[in-house]
Order: C-alpha cells, then structure tokens, then sequence
C-alpha cells in the first residue's frame, strides 16, 4: 500500500531533477553565447578606444613637430 505512493514521488523526483538539468544545461550554453557576444562586442570596442588613442598621441606628435619647425630647431 505504502510502496506505490513512494514509487510515485521518487518517480516525480527524478523527473524534476531531470528537467531542472535540462534547464540548467539550455541556460549554460546560452550564457556562453551571450558572453561571447559581450566579449566580442567588448573587443571591438577596447580596438576602436586604442586606434583611437593611438590617432591622438600622433596628433599631439605631429603638433609638437610643426610648432618644432615653426620656432625653429
């Protein structure tokens, strides 16, 4: 009488537990794919921030040289 109802629930059990590890697999490779979009996004834009710097240290560089030229050497 008592084994039935316990059969029951343990069945219940593992098939609760199976779904939440499906679920939590479904959400593992999703954030793996979210944060590789972020870190590519993140990526592009740190390249973009260097370039960028890196346009304005030759900016100041050639400003130095002409005001270099102009006052005379």
């Amino acid at each position: 009488m008592f084994c039935v109802p316990k059969a029951a629930v343990l069945h219940g059990k593992s098939v609760g537990f199976a779904l939440q590890k499906s679920r939590f697999r479904s959400a593992k490779s999703k954030l793996l794919f979210f944060f590789g979009i972020i870190f590519t996004k993140l990526r592009r834009f740190l390249g973009f921030v260097i370039e960028f710097l890196g346009i304005l240290v030759f900016l100041d560089f050639i400003d130095e040289l002409a005001a270099f030229l102009v006052l005379g050497a």
